[in-house]
């Protein structure tokens, strides 16, 4: 039998694959622009069937509202667990519709992969992907991720189809073989693709510009989601800077920016010389376009990108990641406010070992200092402790550099009262009489402490 006599034996509606979901499944969607639209929209038709209970999904990233929760508002029959929250996972954890699974990203293909969880097993696993190539392979397209080691371990294998799809080479385990999917369906759904990013804040700029002296030639990068590693990007750009590398988790618009500008040419990396590695994009369409089929760049399994002692492996890794807030122990947040989840660990964390175990590398937790509520109050992002139920994404003895819009400080070997002074030092001046009062009283501020105001 051809492939494609194959594809059609295999062919089937989005109602016929979501029958084949039961009581009790634990269902997988792809992660992020994998979702699996034809499909969610089938499953969500059955929402309160007589027979059915006790289905649960897990994802991570919505770009779709999924059709499973809003047909089941009571909850009868889904429910929904996410391993990132991006903003639409955020407003439906406020009514209690998802709960977020704490991970740190690397970990995601090995629990899912060499060490499977039972309780993590998919009994039916179903994920967008480009056509099928002359090979009879599905490429992933813009979510390697943990997507292959899913399907390893899942009970049914089920494609959606996409033309729109980018084809993103790999790299490893960014593909699945004719031969190990039960079924596919097909779609002519848009690809979630991010809005144009605005004009950075004068306040991002001046984080950027502390930021942009620490980066050598040669450096490999790894941007994380957010206003500054984006502006850190286009200066990145502009600048003299060159033979820069990429292995990151997300590849995002400003990397497409560097590789234009001749600043990005991955010749002095130890892995995939030549190339860019990255395990998922959120990107606009350019962006999208600028992936598909470019050799230049390879998507790999998110073990391969973000675990710590292979990113160490590069010389000069320097990890730029936005963060929430932090306190004076040097206690970081970046997925919480307070008992609020908003985001998720992902490769904050990942990254920011991997790059204090590189030769010459640097961690970099970069945040406004201010931030102004509903109300038109401006409060600090720097804080005597973390709030109640704040998470801690980063722990004390693992922060390297932290940069506002008032300077860049080094964590690593600081005493207590050396992490107090060094956060007070980068607050907003409105804020550090207040907190070296708190720091007294805490008992973490000692005579010989200088703060420069």
């Amino acid at each position: 039998m051809t492939f494609m006599e194959e594809y059609q034996q295999k062919l089937i509606t989005p109602d016929k694959a979501a029958s084949l979901v039961k009581s009790g499944d634990l269902v997988g969607y792809g992660h992020f622009g994998l979702f699996p639209a034809e499909f969610d929209k089938a499953l969500g038709k059955r929402a309160g069937e007589e027979n059915l209970v006790n289905v649960t999904i897990d994802c991570a990233s919505s770009v779709r509202y999924p059709q499973v929760l809003k047909n089941d508002p009571e909850m009868k029959t889904f429910t929904y667990y996410s391993n990132h929250f991006n903003g639409l996972e955020r407003k439906l954890g406020d009514v209690n519709r998802v709960s977020y699974v704490p991970t740190q990203y690397h970990d995601l293909q090995k629990i899912r992969g060499d060490v499977v969880q039972p309780f993590l097993k998919k009994n039916v696993m179903c994920l967008m992907t480009c056509p099928m190539d002359s090979h009879g392979n599905f490429n992933f397209g813009i979510a390697a991720s943990d997507t292959y080691a899913t399907l390893k371990n899942a009970d049914l294998i089920i494609v959606e189809v996409n033309e729109k799809n980018p084809y993103c080479m790999g790299g490893s385990m960014e593909s699945i073989n004719i031969k190990d999917v039960d079924y596919i369906i097909e779609t002519d759904e848009s690809i979630f693709v991010m809005p144009p990013a605005g004009e950075p804040s004068a306040t991002e700029k001046q984080i950027a510009a502390h930021i942009m002296p620490m980066i050598p030639d040669r450096a490999c990068l790894q941007l994380g989601i957010g206003g500054v590693p984006n502006t850190i990007g286009a200066l990145i750009a502009q600048s003299d800077l060159k033979d820069l590398g990429i292995n990151t988790e997300m590849f995002c618009d400003a990397m497409v920016d560097m590789y234009e500008a001749g600043k990005i040419t991955n010749k002095y990396k130890t892995r995939d010389v030549g190339r860019s590695s990255f395990t998922f994009c959120f990107g606009n369409a350019k962006t999208h376009e600028f992936l598909h089929k470019n050799p230049q760049i390879a998507a790999y399994n998110c073990d391969y990108t973000n675990n710590p002692k292979y990113i160490a492996l590069e010389d000069n890794v320097i990890s730029i990641n936005n963060i929430i807030e932090v306190d004076l122990f040097s206690q970081v947040c970046s997925e919480s406010n307070g008992i609020r989840q908003i985001s998720g660990t992902g490769g904050s964390l990942d990254f920011h070992i991997g790059a204090w175990e590189s030769r010459g590398g640097k961690g970099i937790l970069a945040f406004n200092s201010t931030y102004t509520d509903k109300e038109g109050k401006i409060h600090s992002r720097i804080n005597p402790c973390l709030p109640r139920g704040a998470v801690v994404t980063v722990p004390r003895v693992m922060v390297h550099y932290l940069v506002t819009e008032y300077g860049a400080v080094n964590m690593k070997g600081r005493s207590i009262w050396g992490m107090a002074e060094g956060a007070i030092s980068i607050a907003h001046p409105d804020f550090r009489d207040d907190l070296i009062k708190s720091a007294r009283e805490m008992k973490i501020w000692s005579p010989t402490n200088r703060i420069p105001f």
